[in-house]
């Protein structure tokens, strides 16, 4: 089974239609959605209320605590062998994933990220691009690895991969830690290219420039850490 964890914060304008994008996609094992409403104050809640039958469990935060809190507070439901992280902002098309399932059971690996820059990008801002391969770039300096996307938000993992891996940040910094925590575990990631289609901050985007700098200088943290063991 594939666990679908979904943080949503603030999403009403676009939460059902990214649950609708889910349910038509033709995946080749059965599904089920976590979705966590991390402290959302718009009609986000009241949009939920409607999705009960569609959605195996709702977890809910009292107040906005940040995606990595999100995702972890959802890793502790999820029942699937396979789990993915999708955000409910639309960015990410959900029909890419049974070309990653494929990759992940063809090639026996236990970890699939879908890149944007194998793949088709719309609409990503300049800088947002530049940050990305900024970060890409240091996750591949600091640990030698060959990835051209450390910070996709459509990370595939084996959930005893995953759940093994004691994630601990709270916000946007929990891309960074993922990815470095299965490489030091020794766990090869198998990049598949992917569409994407960006947002704007008024369209809604939540990801600002302070989390590119916290992302790298979560990246720091790691490799000193490493240098000392």
């Amino acid at each position: 089974m594939l666990t679908i964890i979904i943080p949503v914060f603030n999403e009403e304008r676009t939460l059902l239609s990214a649950i609708e994008r889910i349910e038509d996609v033709n995946l080749p094992m059965p599904f089920e959605i976590i979705l966590i409403d991390d402290g959302s104050t718009d009609k986000t809640r009241q949009i939920i209320k409607t999705l009960d039958g569609r959605i195996k469990k709702v977890l809910t935060h009292d107040s906005n605590q940040g995606k990595g809190a999100a995702v972890r507070s959802g890793l502790s439901e999820a029942a699937g062998e396979i789990i993915v992280i999708h955000d409910a902002d639309l960015e990410y098309d959900p029909n890419d994933w049974p070309r990653l399932l494929k990759e992940m059971e063809s090639s026996g690996i236990d970890v699939v990220y879908g890149s944007r820059f194998l793949g088709n990008i719309e609409k990503m801002a300049f800088t947002a691009k530049v940050a990305n391969k900024f970060l890409t770039f240091l996750t591949r300096l600091f640990f030698k690895v060959n990835l051209t996307d450390m910070e996709t938000c459509m990370k595939m993992i084996r959930s005893e991969a995953l759940i093994g891996l004691e994630l601990q940040s709270n916000d946007f910094t929990i891309e960074p830690e993922i990815t470095i925590k299965l490489l030091r575990k020794g766990y090869k990631i198998l990049e598949v290219p992917i569409s994407y289609s960006g947002r704007t901050l008024q369209e809604g985007k939540k990801i600002k420039t302070l989390d590119g700098i916290k992302a790298a200088l979560t990246l720091i943290k790691y490799k000193l850490l490493q240098s000392k063991t």
